[in-house]
C-alpha cells in the first residue's frame, strides 16, 4: 500500500469534529468580515519606485487571533505550535535540507478537495508562522482567482492584484505587492475577476511571473491559496508550477474518495503534503493527521 493510500486509509477511519457550517474559514461570534468592496485602480509605476513605494496594509491582529491566527504579538498557543510544526518541512524542503530536490522548492500551493475545508484559513495562517521566522520573508498570494477570500478574511480594501498583471503587463508587478503590517508579510492580491482565468494562469506570463517570484529573493517563500481542486480548473493547472502542494484535508467533512480524485488531478510526481483541519483531537493525539506525506512515494 503506498503512502497516500494509507493515508486516506487513515482518513476513513477519522472520528469526525464538531460540526462546522460550508464556509471557508469559521467565524467566532462578534468577529466580522469585511464585505468585497470594488477594486481600487494601481497608478502606473514611476521612475524611482521601489519596494518602500508600494501601499501598506495594517492588519487587526486583535481582530486575527479572536479568530484563531497566529500572530506577532499573540500569546504561545496550540494554533501558533501546531503551524511550527507544519511549516518545518515545508521550510526543509524549500531552501534544500529536506528530502525535496526539485525546482521551485520555495513555491508552495495550499489547496483542498471541496470549498469549505479551510485551505484559506490554513494558508493566511502558514503566511504569518512563516513571518515569524528570523531569516524568511514570505509572500502570500491570492491565486483563487474565482472566489478570492485573503482580502476579505484580512479585512482590506479589494486592490488591483494578479490577474490585472497577467493580462496587462503595463501594471508594474512592484505596485501590486502590498506590505504589511508584519514586517516579513507581503501580500499580491488576486485583482479583478477575469473570463479566462484558467488561461491567464496557464499562460507564459504566469510561468514568467512564478520563476520571477522563486528567484528575486533567495530568503522568500511563496504561498498561493488556490481554487479547490474539484471546483475550478484553475487549481491542477496553477499546482505544475509549483514545488510543493499542501492539501487540507476536513476532519469528519473530505470524503475518501473526493481526496483521492483530487489527487488524481495532480502530477504523480509532484510532492503533495496533507494537513488535518477542525479535528477535534488535540495535536499530538494518536489520530491527528497533521503530518505530511509526499504523493508518489
Amino acid at each position: 500500500m503506498s503512502t497516500i493510500e494509507r493515508a486516506i486509509e487513515t482518513l476513513s477511519t477519522q472520528p469526525g469534529g464538531p460540526a462546522v457550517p460550508a464556509q471557508e474559514l469559521p467565524q467566532p461570534r462578534g468577529v466580522e468580515v469585511a464585505p468585497e468592496k470594488p477594486v481600487v485602480e494601481v497608478q502606473p509605476n514611476r521612475p524611482g519606485d521601489n519596494e518602500s513605494s508600494q501601499p501598506r496594509i495594517d492588519l487587526d491582529f486583535a481582530r486575527l487571533r479572536q479568530a484563531g491566527f497566529v500572530t506577532p504579538d499573540g500569546e504561545r498557543t496550540q494554533v501558533a505550535e501546531e503551524f511550527r510544526h507544519i511549516k518545518r518541512p515545508l521550510l526543509l524542503n524549500a531552501f534544500g535540507r529536506g528530502a525535496l530536490q526539485t525546482a521551485n522548492r520555495n513555491l508552495v500551493m495550499v489547496s483542498s478537495a471541496r470549498p469549505g475545508e479551510g485551505k484559506t484559513y490554513t494558508t493566511i495562517n502558514l503566511a504569518l508562522s512563516i513571518a515569524l521566522e528570523r531569516d524568511l520573508t514570505v509572500l502570500l498570494v491570492d491565486a483563487d482567482v474565482a472566489k478570492p477570500s485573503i482580502a476579505r478574511v484580512l479585512n482590506f480594501p479589494g486592490t488591483a492584484g494578479l490577474v490585472d498583471y497577467l493580462a496587462d503587463h503595463n501594471v508594474p508587478l512592484s505596485k501590486l505587492i502590498l506590505q504589511t503590517s508584519v514586517p516579513k508579510l507581503r501580500i499580491l492580491p488576486s485583482g479583478r475577476r477575469h473570463a479566462h482565468s484558467t488561461e491567464l494562469l496557464a499562460s507564459e506570463s504566469m510561468l514568467r511571473l512564478v520563476t520571477e517570484l522563486a528567484q528575486r529573493y533567495p530568503d522568500r517563500i511563496v504561498l498561493f491559496d488556490s481554487p479547490p481542486l474539484l471546483a475550478t480548473s484553475e487549481a491542477a493547472v496553477l499546482a505544475g508550477l509549483m514545488g510543493q502542494v499542501v492539501m487540507v484535508v476536513e476532519a469528519g467533512g473530505t470524503k475518501r474518495e473526493e481526496l483521492s480524485e483530487a489527487l488524481s488531478l495532480l502530477n504523480p510526481k509532484q510532492y503533495v503534503a496533507l494537513t488535518l483541519n477542525k479535528s477535534a483531537k488535540p495535536f499530538g493525539a494518536d489520530y491527528y493527521y497533521a503530518s505530511y506525506q509526499a504523493y508518489g512515494e
